[in-house]
């Protein structure tokens, strides 16, 4: 396999992170995220209508009929894998809440209003989560994700250098900054299965990582006095054929989710998705020039 220059192009492509790393906050700090129920507290309705033909907008207005309190409800649609013809699925989310008495008048509504129009419908499902248990799902996200970049820190600081694993947490953020960017841009919704494909996405990226920064490591001890840039380009050209056919392997099964799984899993599949991508890129450019500068320096 032909050597590719991956070193030379460092800058470059560090100047791409810097860019996409900016757009990413400006559009979390704008436009901010699509947060699931879990994270704001509310209610979701999963509704089942035996029609093709039926749409979002036949649900909401079936909604409105009922009362002004579900003129703000968003409405998708949603494809579980196995759903025979004619079969309609949609996700109905509130920003309230109900009690035992409300639920059951609420579903019992949804399915007379939908029979008028001569479909027959049904509520399969009715979550809700409470306030309080929102703030809490949400607080323990972030320090889930906080303690993990810590504990990457501390692990390859002990199994290499404190600045190698200094470029591994940078190289996650990048991976976690970029990924949450994508779903604030899109309005893709963030939810809890989201939050475990950026824990999944760490895990990953610091793999790529690891198996870099090894091979960089044996390459010094072998080579002592060569050239850190082309000790550096030389190991990641060594591993890169791995790492490509790793992170296609991957790319593909969570694409494959993200196109036909169920509504469920589709937020950790889109998370993953794009995550593979930033992940393995992240390793080469990101992590390694950092390695370098660190070298030079000494």
């Amino acid at each position: 396999m032909k050597k590719m220059d991956f070193v030379g192009k460092r800058k470059f492509f560090i100047i791409i992170s810097t860019i996409l790393i900016v757009a990413s906050v400006i559009s979390m700090l704008a436009k901010g995220f699509n947060f699931g129920v879990e994270f704001t507290g509310g209610s979701e309705i999963i509704l089942r209508v035996e029609s093709n033909s039926f749409s979002e907008s036949d649900v909401r207005t079936i909604l409105q009929n009922i009362s002004s309190d579900f003129e703000a409800a968003r409405v998708t649609r949603v494809r579980s894998v196995g759903d025979p013809e004619g079969i309609t699925k949609f996700s109905i989310t509130l920003s309230k809440t109900f009690e035992t008495e409300e639920k059951a008048k609420v579903q019992s509504s949804i399915e007379q209003q939908i029979s008028t129009v001569g479909v027959k419908g049904q509520v399969i499902s009715f979550n809700e989560t409470g306030g309080s248990a929102a703030e809490e799902i949400r607080r323990l996200t972030w320090r889930s994700i906080l303690i993990t970049l810590a504990a990457v820190l501390v692990y390859i600081t002990l199994r290499f250098n404190f600045v190698f694993g200094i470029g591994a947490t940078i190289a996650l953020i990048h991976d976690v900054l970029i990924t949450l960017g994508i779903f604030s841009f899109t309005g893709y919704e963030l939810n809890v299965p989201a939050v475990a494909a950026f824990l999944t996405l760490i895990g990953y990226s610091l793999n790529d990582t690891i198996v870099v920064y090894d091979r960089i490591r044996e390459n010094m001890k072998k080579f002592k006095g060569k050239e850190i840039s082309s000790l550096v380009n030389e190991s990641i050209n060594q591993v890169f054929r791995r790492t490509l056919n790793t992170s296609l392997t991957t790319f593909f099964v969570v694409f494959i989710l993200f196109l036909f799984a169920g509504n469920a899993i589709k937020p950790f599949a889109f998370g993953m998705t794009i995550g593979v991508v930033v992940g393995t890129y992240s390793s080469i450019y990101i992590a390694s020039p950092l390695v370098i500068k660190w070298v030079k320096s000494r």
